[in-house]
């Protein structure tokens, strides 16, 4: 009779299959001896000690494998829980944790850049393409390119002075008539009254009468040379008086444009980071600083799933990346030298030159553009418009006054109307709150300064929308989930002609590097065209930039350059490019980055006029 050597405790071969070289084949014998006899190994002459050996043989295969087993297991466990914190920290799916509507998702098709997880890496490289072209990031640099100074200045009285700065009327008439044009000359001067060499400087002309309340806006060539020409259009009857500001040295735009593209940070915000009793909060930004990639285990990276673009912030000691809740403004950290707070300084910004140059014009009738209906795809001209009485007069289209509540409910009949930007567009919001009593805000217990904002009028079925732009935005205390993107909001909507869409972009991206605000039009752009290409009759219109600000972290001319760039990128698109920025420079008043009410008005007749033109 034949049986299999058990194992150690009686296991089988089943159970140590590696054991199966050991594994003999006994007789039914009681002589043992015999059977070892057969093995041929002539050391083996104790068969007991044999057999003690061999079962204690497999007593250390056997430990050695539930070792094994014991460090695959602890493995496999550490590789599980890793993922699984993967999947709770960085898998954030888009910037904000908007409540889109589902057919955003059939929009997939419009980004090329596949949304990113959140990682450690916080560094974006300035130059990474977002839906715009290396060449056309070029072809808008080259076009915003600014003289600069020949040599550094060590002292401010070798920059331009305003006090010794001095402009004179070419060629002058002693007859003028309306729709003539004028061109003054301005010779800029150093503080030694010594005249500039080169140009650089950032002036701003108007014409103006204080009587008559009336003005407008004057273009002002750079020569290059330390001279300059503004050009003015005579566009009312009687006295016109010239009023040229210096905002800037030269020496003092180079210190603007050094300080936005090298210090991106000097402008930070405050996340807060909330699970359960915990709450942390942290500096963010647009962008990383040098100070925040030299830290170990940096950053939080929140990348948007449409545009790609990155929000930052620190890392929480205790919280994950997904607890992020809240943001508000943090602190204005600007560092610079002495010099260059000089060169900032109120003594040499925003001064006017001195000089009393007025015309006397005479009524002419002026065959002017003002029979153009008011429809997307204008060009601007310059001047674009004019006041009198305190009126805005269109030279770009045939403009309508919406004085009383009832002609505006007409005109926003069946009308959705969608605002997204920042405080000068909720400007606009509130006017038509205060002026058409039927819209009716809804409480949605909001942010009293970031929104989102709604108000109806179910009488003439109107719906009418406010919301910030999205980060970057200096603000109070603001739900994360409030601060929804425009490319997000134009991506959802279905459009059509019922649809208006009105948005603003500029005011909070003045601190940040040119780049960083072309990666944020060219998403919003993209975003435009294929909400007209699926419903053509959607009216989209882009409120300017206006002046206001003469700060480094917010300078008219630092506007002006998002200004410019802006129009350029949505040049060949059927929208509606709102100039507030004439509007605001040469209105008679003191600039102030929220308009007062009288241009406020004039701004948003001058929207209501594309909406229903005539």
């Amino acid at each position: 009779m034949e049986q299999k050597l058990s194992g150690i405790n009686g296991s089988t071969e089943e159970e140590f299959p590696e054991s199966v070289a050991v594994i003999c084949v006994l007789k039914d014998t009681s002589d043992s001896s015999e059977v070892f006899k057969g093995l041929g190994n002539p050391k083996i002459d104790h068969p007991v000690r044999f057999e003690q050996d061999l079962r204690k043989s497999q007593m250390d295969q056997k430990m050695w494998k539930q070792l094994i087993r014991l460090v695959i297991l602890i493995c496999v466990s550490i590789v599980i829980f890793w993922v699984f914190w993967q999947q709770v920290d960085f898998n954030t799916p888009q910037i904000v944790p908007e409540r889109t509507p589902v057919w955003t998702k059939k929009l997939a098709n419009l980004s090329t850049v596949p949304p990113v997880s959140q990682s450690d890496s916080a560094h974006i490289s300035s130059t990474e393409p977002l839906f715009i072209s290396p060449e056309e990031v070029q072809s808008i640099e080259d076009a915003l390119k600014w003289p600069a100074p020949p040599t550094s200045v060590i002292a401010t009285n070798q920059t331009t002075s305003p006090y010794t700065s001095s402009y004179v009327l070419q060629n002058p008439h002693k007859n003028y008539s309306v729709g003539d044009i004028i061109t003054m000359t301005i010779t800029a001067r150093d503080g030694s009254k010594i005249p500039k060499a080169y140009g650089g400087d950032f002036f701003q002309a108007k014409l103006f009468n204080t009587e008559l309340k009336s003005s407008v806006f004057g273009e002002v060539v750079d020569h290059h040379n330390g001279t300059y020409t503004a050009i003015f259009k005579l566009l009312w009857e009687g006295q016109a008086k010239v009023s040229i500001r210096l905002i800037h040295s030269s020496e003092a735009v180079q210190v603007l444009l050094r300080h936005r593209e090298r210090e991106p940070d000097k402008v930070f915000f405050t996340g807060v980071f909330r699970r359960a009793n915990i709450e942390e909060k942290v500096v963010c930004n647009a962008q990383s600083s040098e100070r925040w990639q030299k830290a170990s285990n940096c950053c939080c990276e929140y990348r948007h799933p449409i545009s790609g673009e990155s929000w930052i912030c620190r890392r929480p000691s205790r919280l994950p990346c997904s607890a992020w809740v809240e943001h508000s403004m943090g602190r204005y950290q600007a560092q610079l030298s002495k010099l260059e707070s000089s060169l900032l300084h109120s003594n040499y910004t925003n001064k006017y030159l001195p000089g009393n140059v007025t015309v006397n014009v005479s009524h002419h009738d002026l065959n002017s553009s003002m029979s153009v209906k008011c429809v997307p795809g204008l060009d601007t001209p310059s001047p674009a418009g004019f006041y009198l009485n305190d009126k805005w007069t269109s030279l770009m289209c045939r403009t309508q006054s919406f004085a009383k509540a009832n002609e505006i409910a007409t005109c926003l009949k069946d009308k959705q109307v969608l605002m997204m930007g920042d405080s000068t567009l909720r400007q606009w919001y509130e006017y038509l709150l205060k002026t058409a009593p039927t819209l009716k805000q809804l409480n949605l217990f909001t942010s009293s300064k970031s929104g989102p904002f709604e108000a109806v009028d179910i009488g003439n079925n109107i719906r009418l929308i406010w919301r910030a732009h999205g980060l970057p935005i200096r603000t109070s205390l603001t739900p994360r989930a409030d601060l929804h993107y425009i490319v997000s909001e134009v991506a959802a909507l279905a459009g059509g002609p019922h649809s208006v869409v009105v948005f603003t972009i500029w005011a909070h991206f003045t601190t940040f590097p040119l780049t960083t605000y072309l990666k944020r039009l060219a998403g919003i752009r993209r975003a435009v065209r294929a909400l007209l290409q699926r419903a053509p009759q959607t009216l989209v219109l882009i409120k300017s930039a206006n002046t206001g600000y003469k700060d480094i972290y917010g300078s008219d001319w630092l506007s002006w350059q998002l200004d410019c760039a802006l129009r350029m990128m949505f040049k060949k698109l059927p929208v509606v490019i709102i100039d507030v920025w004439q509007m605001t420079s040469c209105y008679n008043s003191p600039d102030n980055i929220h308009p007062s009410y009288k241009v406020v008005q004039n701004e948003v007749d001058l929207f209501l006029s594309f909406v229903c033109p005539r």
